[in-house]
């Protein structure tokens, strides 16, 4: 199949589904992208037009297929530490907290991917407190592919090159030898996460918080503002007072009205 297999009406009407059901905005200049995506998945379908494709999914009662889109057009770009700022404040953050008598800490990464940022967060929990009995991370995502491969916690050695040597040491053991060696995260790290399948365009989140902090990290780049403004208030009322939202560097909360003021560039505090 050819790019100009998608007609105008058609892919506009994929556009419309894609934001209708994830809140993700796919202009023009997505349609190599799209099309690309779509068909890689129709293949493997064995599905060759377009519009039967689209219908399919329509009619698709279980919503599977549904899911499926999704998961064949979220983009899912991470690593351990990435935007390391950020993992360096979380640390500031959870050993003042903890001298000041706190022992419970919630945290959530909103757009987990492959998990590289959840187990991030996890393994500088366990560096930061002396007692992570009562630390728990919600790692939640719109892609159940993702999330499968977040829950195995294995990654291949060149996917470790931004974790410290003593953290790669202590937190994750070889599973696999030779040209294509392989670590897994170690158990004690796991058993702090919870994985879900989340669309944080569609507020209000079943889960009741508080959190102490929330990632929500080079997502909100997808969105209109429209969606960003629902998700910012459910993030507002889900974080305790004086809890912090980490954005990614490429975002900012500047023109949307919210509760959150900012503290650095990409980091944001709720006011009382």
């Amino acid at each position: 199949m050819q790019p100009d297999d998608l007609d105008d009406k058609t892919f506009q009407q994929f556009v419309e589904l894609i934001y209708e059901k994830a809140g993700i905005h796919m202009g023009p200049h997505k349609r190599a992208l799209v099309t690309s995506r779509l068909a890689k998945r129709m293949r493997q379908l064995g599905i060759e037009d377009f519009r039967t494709y689209y219908e399919r999914i329509r009619q698709d009662t279980t919503h599977t297929e549904l899911v499926n889109l999704l998961d064949a057009i979220s983009t899912n770009v991470t690593e351990f530490y990435r935007e390391s700022r950020h993992f360096d404040l979380l640390q500031e953050l959870l050993t003042k907290w903890e001298a000041q008598g706190q022992k419970r800490f919630r945290l959530w990464s909103a757009a987990c991917s492959s998990g590289e940022e959840p187990y991030t967060i996890a393994i500088t929990a366990k560096r930061s407190l002396n007692n992570t009995s009562d630390t728990r991370i919600l790692a939640t995502d719109i892609s159940t592919q993702v999330l499968e491969k977040a829950q195995q916690g294995e990654y291949e050695e060149k996917r470790l090159e931004g974790v410290p040597g003593q953290a790669l040491q202590r937190y994750f053991s070889k599973c696999r030898n030779g040209a294509g060696s392989r670590y897994k995260v170690s158990e004690d790290i796991r058993n702090m996460i919870t994985f879900a399948r989340l669309n944080l365009s569609t507020p209000p989140f079943p889960m009741q918080g508080p959190f102490d902090v929330i990632f929500c990290r080079n997502v909100m780049i997808y969105f209109d503002n429209d969606v960003r403004r629902r998700l910012l208030d459910e993030m507002h009322r889900l974080l305790k007072p004086n809890g912090f939202l980490m954005v990614g560097h490429s975002e900012s909360l500047s023109g949307i009205l919210s509760e959150f003021k900012i503290v650095e560039p990409a980091v944001y505090r709720k006011a009382t």
